[in-house]
């Protein structure tokens, strides 16, 4: 590209419409930005938003006058939406109200004091993330918000004023702003303003406010105040220039990074890190590197270093964390690899190691080729006013292992008695470099140094000469001396490094597993229930705690179904809301988070790459140090897992309803295909003996008109026969055929059956074969002469004219089988399994008439009485079906024997 050319940078075009579309739907924020209080920030808001007034739909959503009558004066004609009333600890406090903001839905709410702390139980801590949510819904919203509220600025602020601001907003909320006002006052002006009594000051607060409004803190507050508006104008104008192509100077890309630790300097860090980002427009990163020292933490220093990266993230920094070995090689190859320009570091706090030159800090620096390499200093933050107490006992934790040690430099120093006399004093060094290399390996670091220190003075005293004292005759020894204490630290040191790394690789292999036996659980279950259990399970014996799964309903998305394996657990309003929330925004809320931090559980919304599956809910039993970075890792691989094979499951349920479906199709065709010819026979039928009853034309005698009348009736009864076997199967499939069972006669079933299929068995020989002595079936009569009927319909069509039919019936154990035999061309072998299927019919080339149903029929009716029906082919040619019913049941009377009706 030529030096001259000013076409727009395409990359910068593209960041600009992707900015946009994130814009689309959102509202719109604007600041005013002023750097005290007394100024007049919500005079100017409310002034701004009156001249809307007539254009937009305006409500008020919160807004302090604290009784000033100007103030009061602007806010008459502009509806006000009621506060919420929030009792605690016996005091009535008046909080806005969200949800009435977000349901009345205004263009334009007007929302003061930006940086204000809620009630407790408010759905957020701050009021900056009710500012956010009604930006999400699309609602344009105006706030107020002094300077010294700004989080990357709150130790700028304190190193001016000597006051600690506790409530502050993230510059990520400041970055998204649409626009900031800047309401400006001369210092002169507001501290005549103070005197008068016109600037708000509470009365628990006047000596501290007394002392923030010097003079001196006031000019260099508004200083920092408008070169913060200075900054974010001049950030406006930069991208307008790149993105309109105008020529000017073009600073480098930067990308900065920060290296982070559990020090209580960290906060500090990050905050610098910030404003240095800030000013060079730079994309910035925040590193945590986790050697295998993390073990040692404390439970203060996890939390610290917790609450360090939820700051930098809220700062709007991309936290990582990596594991290593050496701090400084990694924070070179993540740099290297990611092409950053500026790394943060903090001034290393031990003298000895900054003599030394074993301070990260000088690894890095000596490292450092492609970047460049900022040292920030600082001094650690005021205890926070609410902390806990450390457990009592704590700096003594380890005394079993001191005692341990102790315990086994006894052994030691025996075992060196014992051996004195056969061993020279360094031979006996051996047995105490075993001894401490034993008590670093069992004991740790702190007693394997105790009893290096020991095991250096018990040599010196007991097997050095003159014994039993410190005093050496023989200088060599004192070389033996120092390089037994060195030695000894170096084994022990390097003995404690391997345990730590070896129980840092155990729980990175126990995360793995737990990981691994998941996966392989999920891909074993069948069903969702079956897949939310596995879930369920698993997180308890992961993380020791209950869980809740929130599924959407199928029949209305925005409403979550709760699952949870632990009957004692209680799902309330406030746990189904609280997931809700996290579902729709897909954010991590809960305990431990900066939303709905009181709640007594983490809710992580379930997505994939396909989207939004559910919410899992982890309850927190205890107040333990639960969600450390570790937990924190595993519990996010632990969703994502579980997300993908609730999908997976709801994948294979969508497949089966499609093949049920598809299939339901195919039945449903078929059924038409089948029974087409079939209804339309006896219907043109029946049609044609009426037209020609109705025609006197004809001349038909008595005799004719019989058998048209003939005709019609068997046409008829065809059709009626026809539509009976469709309801009979409608109402096998549905489940709703009743059997009313009771003491049946085969011999009777057998004659009613034959009497039924007389009418069209043109004279065929059907010989009966049935003993006289078979018991009673238990079946429902009319049922089994249907079934009955149906066979021998089938084996009549299926078998040559003037061919015989053969029924038998014999007992069974406490079954009675019955036989319907014939003498047909049989059954090809591969059809025989499907030939009680519905509507499927024998290929045979003389085209028997049917629809497939009756021996469908037979077979539903047969295993609803407990029984079961087969067909096999005859040797010598034919066909044989039978099929089997339970004897019925009988009760010994005074007079013979009685059949049990079911």
């Amino acid at each position: 590209m030529a030096k001259n050319d000013s076409r727009p940078n395409p990359d910068e075009l593209l960041a600009q419409v992707r900015a946009e579309e994130e814009k689309t739907g959102r509202g719109k924020l604007k600041i005013f930005l002023g750097y005290c209080a007394g100024v007049g920030k919500t005079y100017a808001m409310l002034e701004a938003a009156r001249q809307w007034k007539g254009e937009l739909d305006v409500v008020v959503a919160y807004v302090e006058t604290h009784g000033r009558p100007e103030t009061e004066a602007l806010l008459e004609g502009l509806e006000i939406v009621p506060r919420r009333r929030i009792e605690y600890r016996g005091v009535s406090l008046q909080e806005m109200d969200l949800d009435a903001v977000l349901a009345r839905r205004p263009q334009l709410a007007l929302v003061d004091e930006l940086a204000h702390t809620n009630a407790p139980d408010s759905r957020h801590p701050k009021r900056y993330q009710d500012v956010e949510e009604l930006i999400e819904a699309g609602i344009d919203v105006y706030t107020t918000l002094n300077v010294q509220h700004v989080e990357s600025l709150r130790d700028v602020v304190m190193q001016i004023t000597r006051i600690w601001m506790r409530e502050t907003v993230p510059d990520s909320v400041i970055d998204k702003a649409a626009e900031i006002e800047l309401v400006d006052l001369p210092p002169d002006e507001l501290l005549k303003r103070l005197k008068e009594g016109k600037v708000y000051v509470p009365d628990e607060t006047t000596r501290a406010v007394a002392g923030f409004f010097r003079e001196g803190n006031l000019f260099a507050l508004r200083e920092l105040t408008m070169r913060t508006a200075a900054e974010r104008v001049d950030g406006q104008m930069r991208g307008y220039m790149q993105i309109h192509g105008i020529r000017g100077p073009w600073p480098a890309t930067e990308r900065l990074l920060v290296c982070i630790s559990p020090s209580p300097l960290g906060t500090h860090l990050v905050r610098t890190a910030r404003r240095l980002a800030f000013q060079l427009n730079a994309e910035w990163f925040a590193l945590y590197v986790e050697t295998p020292d993390d073990v040692r933490l404390s439970p203060e220093q996890r939390d610290r270093l917790m609450d360090t990266l939820r700051l930098a993230e809220r700062l709007g920094a991309k936290t990582v964390t990596v594991q290593g070995d050496s701090i400084a090689a990694v924070v070179t190859e993540y740099a290297t690899e990611n092409n950053i320009t500026k790394v943060v570091v903090g001034k290393p706090q031990s003298r000895w190691r900054k003599l030394l030159g074993t301070a990260v800090v000088n690894q890095i620096i000596r490292r450092s080729e492609h970047f460049d390499v900022f040292v920030a200093t600082g001094k650690e933050e005021p205890l926070k006013l609410k902390q806990d107490k450390a457990p009592t006992g704590q700096v003594f934790a380890n005394w079993r292992g001191y005692l341990r040690g102790l315990l086994i430099w006894i052994v030691a120093t025996l075992l060196g008695h014992a051996v004195h006399g056969f061993f020279s004093p360094a031979n006996i060094i051996m047995i105490y470099l075993l001894c401490v290399v034993v008590t670093a390996i069992f004991c740790g670091f702190g007693p394997s140094i105790l009893v290096c220190i020991m095991s250096v003075m018990a040599w010196d005293f007991f097997f050095v000469s003159p014994h039993l004292t410190f005093a050496i005759d023989d200088t060599q020894y004192v070389f033996a001396f120092i390089t037994l204490l060195l030695v000894g630290v170096t084994i022990s040191y390097l003995t404690t490094r391997i345990r730590q790394q070896t129980e840092a690789a155990q729980h990175r292999e126990s995360e793995t597993a737990t990981l691994y036996a998941l996966s392989r659980h999920l891909a074993a279950v069948v069903g969702l229930d079956s897949t939310i259990r596995t879930i369920i399970s698993g997180a308890k014996k992961t993380f020791g705690c209950d869980a809740i799964i929130f599924l959407p309903d199928p029949q209305n998305k925005e409403v979550l179904k709760p699952y949870a394996e632990n009957p004692d657990v209680i799902i309330g309003e406030n746990e189904v809301a609280a997931a809700i929330w996290s579902f729709r925004h897909q954010k991590v809320v809960g305990y431990g988070t900066d939303t709905l931090p009181n709640a007594k559980a983490r809710y992580l919304p379930l997505s994939t790459a396909r989207g939004d599956v559910g919410v899992m809910a982890l309850l927190v039993t205890s107040a333990a140090n639960l969600f450390t970075i570790q937990q924190t890792r595993l519990l996010e691989a632990y969703a994502d897992l579980a997300a993908v094979a609730i999908e997976r499951t709801q994948f294979a349920e969508k497949a089966r309803s499609a093949e049920i479906l598809e299939a339901s199709e195919k039945l449903e065709t078929a059924l038409l295909n089948s029974i087409s010819h079939d209804l339309r026979t006896p219907l043109v039928s029946v049609i044609g003996v009426l037209s020609s009853l109705q025609e006197n034309e004809l001349g038909l005698d008595d005799e004719g008109r019989r058998n048209l009348i003939q005709v019609a009736r068997e046409e008829a009864d065809r059709l009626n026969h026809l539509i009976a076997n469709l309801l009979d199967v409608t109402r096998i499939e549905a489940g709703a055929m009743k059997v009313s069972r009771g003491p049946s006669d085969l011999k009777d079933v057998i004659g009613v059956a034959l009497e039924h299929i007389s009418s069209h068995s043109s004279n065929r020989p059907i010989d009966v074969d049935v003993s006289s002595e078979l018991p009673f079936v238990s079946a429902d009569f009319a049922l089994i002469v249907q079934v009955l009927v149906n066979v021998l319909d089938n084996a009549l069509k299926y078998s040559p004219a003037g061919s015989p039919v053969e029924i038998g019936g014999r007992q069974v154990g406490q079954l009675v089988e019955i036989t319907v035999a014939d003498r047909g061309v049989g059954i090809a072998p591969e059809e025989l399994p499907r030939i009680f299927d519905k509507f499927y019919r024998v290929r045979r080339p003389d085209n028997v008439a049917g629809t497939g149903l009756g021996l469908a029929i037979c077979k539903g009716i047969i295993e609803a009485h407990g029984g079961h029906i087969a067909a096999e082919n005859r040797p010598g040619g034919g066909t044989t079906i039978r099929f089997t019913l339970p004897v019925a049941k009988m009760i010994p009377e005074e007079r013979g024997q009685k059949y049990e009706r079911e």
